[in-house]
């Protein structure tokens, strides 16, 4: 029986351990599709399950990764085919079910996403969870009925994945984008995604009042704790802010007085269990709205083998925008 590589996070007693190692088809999940997976990505979540450092992992064995592209290579499922390219989100995928840190995977094909036309797995891969996390954000706010003419967008924890796609994607749209973030060395790289303003996160990171002078019409919050509070109650009359995660912590020490004084809206952002037409409607758009060379900008690509390492390096905040794992040629 051939075998293939996988990271692969082991629990004894009450000890983690992570490592790079062969496995075989007959060690895969139950699913009706089995994809050959050629790329994967590297998110907040990834860092969290590899390092142990958040309860992620919800089952022992787990293989990481809770976002894959590649090719059918079997599949029981009507709307797969063998040779057909797919995306998987979420779903569960590196907490509860294998994930994408492998050469293969089994999956179920609800799950599945066909890879939209003239997109390449490697594309896909450097938008991910992260990119179509901030579509479902810009999506959220036009949903809402805000408008580029109504007032400034603010996006925190700018420099990372999340907010990175998000600066893009807004300003193409024609948006006024304040970027907040704790790296000021990043400055040029966040205005040549398209923010006009930065700001330190401190600005915004420690205890606030219950109202701040209004500065923003529309937020972008991927930080949540105090600094999601700060920017609602910075926010202008009826304008809204989407929440969509917890790098700073999963509490909002947050005033009612946003809400009831100024009709503020806080829309959630959930990318885990997104409904599929949902999908469809993101991925489309990444398609069409987030330029080639843009998302080459955002992203670095690694191999398989040093996922494990990277793990460290995006808690620790030292990653800029995207990372991409090359799954396939990891030998």
């Amino acid at each position: 029986m051939s075998t293939f590589k996988a990271i692969v996070i082991e629990k004894n007693d009450g000890k983690q351990t992570v490592s790079l190692k062969d496995i075989s088809d007959a060690d895969l999940m139950e699913g009706d599709v089995t994809v050959r997976v050629t790329h994967s990505t590297l998110n907040y979540k990834d860092g969290l399950a590899l390092t142990g450092k958040g309860p992620l992992v919800r089952r022992f064995p787990m293989i990481p990764g809770v976002d894959l592209a590649g090719v059918v290579e079997a599949s029981s499922n009507p709307d797969f085919r063998p040779g057909d390219q797919v995306i998987l989100t979420g779903w569960g995928i590196g907490e509860t079910h294998f994930g994408a840190f492998s050469q293969k995977s089994r999956v179920k094909g609800e799950w599945l996403v066909p890879l939209p036309a003239g997109m390449t797995p490697a594309d896909a891969m450097a938008i991910g969870t992260a990119g179509f996390t901030a579509m479902l954000s810009v999506l959220a706010l036009e949903r809402y009925g805000l408008k580029p003419d109504d007032g400034p967008v603010i996006v925190t924890g700018a420099a990372g994945g999340v907010g990175s796609v998000a600066i893009a994607l807004l300003a193409k749209a024609g948006w006024r984008v304040i970027a907040s973030t704790g790296r000021a060395d990043e400055a040029n790289y966040l205005r040549g995604l398209g923010a006009t303003e930065i700001i330190d996160r401190s600005e915004l990171s420690g205890s606030g009042r219950p109202l701040g002078k209004e500065r923003w019409i529309a937020g972008v919050d991927a930080v949540g704790s105090h600094t999601l509070a700060n920017v609602l109650s910075m926010t202008k009359y009826g304008g809204a802010v989407t929440a969509c995660g917890l790098a700073q912590g999963m509490d909002l020490p947050a005033s009612v007085a946003p809400f009831i004084l100024r009709g503020v809206a806080l829309l959630g952002i959930d990318s885990v269990m997104c409904p599929k037409p949902r999908r469809l409607e993101a991925w489309g758009r990444l398609s069409r709205d987030l330029d080639h060379a843009t998302l080459a900008e955002i992203t670095t690509t690694i191999p398989l083998s040093e996922v494990i390492d990277a793990g460290e390096d995006i808690l620790a905040g030292r990653v800029r925008g995207r990372l991409v794992v090359e799954v396939e040629h990891d030998d």
